[in-house]
């Protein structure tokens, strides 16, 4: 064995380590959570791993050791979830949201980033950190905020900010949303899987709101946020373009930058679209959607856990007035653009 082996195995017998402590956590409130949907099957494993996770997470389990294996859980396997739930539907399962929804999609993103926007301004937030608000609720919270903050030249600092001020308004609204959607659309499932998947910021929030209702909420809920998702592309250079002609100083480019630039569409999207397409082609055998299913579902309960250990209330009194008033008042006008959206479209 060459030295580089050597070094490459500890460096990943380093990152396990780290990861371990984390993860072994989320896999067990995930196990503990399918267990006591057995006796509590109208709340789901989904919906007690994540309230379980909330209440161990801020309790007990608070010991920083544990962040890189939740943040890992609450990320990677999320996103391995959305993967394989690809092989679970086809493209006719996604017409069923049909030109409605797509219409509702591009309307709900551009109002929310309108919204966004204008209300930073006139909090005095700069044009950076208002982009990246506006994004971040738009798309995909901190993947679309991670993706757009290079794009503009945002400070490091502001971006932390508005990561925080972002996952804190989805935590509200991935608290509040199904129960307002259950009240308003009843038992209609796209009414309600649109106002989710519509509104609620990142993935995990998505299935997380999603999974206090039902599977079916779940499964169209993720539909439209897979919409939105592959609208970053679009959103990143409309919020360059515009960055370039109101600061033109910021943006003297070399060569070097433009050849370093990535492609700002999530790897699981691709891989959800992919499966889908040859699922929607081909009759996959009957045992790949099962065992699809049945990871995807043990990486989404893992996932949520770790998403509630990692919820930290304290975060809310800590930014202050003008953060959070910026941050109900864009959650507050996504979810009356979305509910009129519906209403308006006849979803």
């Amino acid at each position: 064995m060459n030295n580089l082996s050597i070094h490459q195995n500890k460096t990943a017998m380093a990152r396990f380590k780290q990861i371990a402590p984390g993860l072994g956590l989320s896999i067990i409130v995930a196990a503990i959570s399918r267990v006591l949907a057995i006796f509590l099957p109208t709340l789901g494993g989904a919906t007690i791993a994540i309230l379980l996770g909330i209440l161990l997470g801020n309790t007990l389990f608070k010991q920083p050791v544990l962040a890189t294996g939740t943040k890992f859980a609450e990320s990677f396997l999320l996103e391995c979830s959305v993967f394989l739930l690809g092989a679970t539907v086809t493209v006719q399962t996604i017409a069923q949201i049909g030109v409605k929804g797509i219409f509702f999609i591009l309307l709900q993103m551009t109002g929310t980033i309108l919204a966004a926007y204008f209300i930073g301004k006139k909090l005095l937030f700069s044009d950076t950190a208002s982009l990246m608000m506006a994004g971040g609720n738009a798309v995909c919270g901190s993947s679309a905020i991670a993706a757009i903050g290079p794009s503009i030249r945002a400070d490091e600092e502001e971006k932390g900010q508005i990561i925080t001020l972002v996952n804190l308004l989805g935590t509200v609204m991935m608290l509040t949303l199904p129960f307002l959607g259950l009240q308003l659309f009843g038992a209609n499932l796209i009414e309600k899987s649109a106002l989710l998947g519509g509104t609620l910021q990142s993935v995990g929030q998505v299935v997380a709101g999603a999974s206090f209702l039902d599977a079916s909420v779940v499964q169209f809920s993720m539909l439209f946020k897979i919409l939105r998702i592959v609208l970053l592309v679009v959103v990143v250079y409309i919020f360059e373009k515009v960055m370039v002609r109101k600061h033109p100083e910021n943006f003297v480019q070399n060569l070097q930058d433009v050849n370093k630039r990535k492609l700002p569409l999530p790897w699981y999207v691709l891989g959800f679209l992919a499966f889908c397409l040859i699922n929607s082609v081909f009759t996959l055998p009957t045992v790949i959607d099962h065992t699809a299913h049945f990871i995807s579902t043990w990486f989404e309960i893992t996932a949520l856990a770790a998403i509630g250990l990692r919820l930290d209330f304290v975060k809310f009194m800590k930014e202050g007035p003008r953060f959070l008033s910026y941050g109900l008042a864009v959650g507050l006008c996504q979810t009356i653009l979305a509910v009129g959206l519906i209403w308006l479209i006849r979803l």
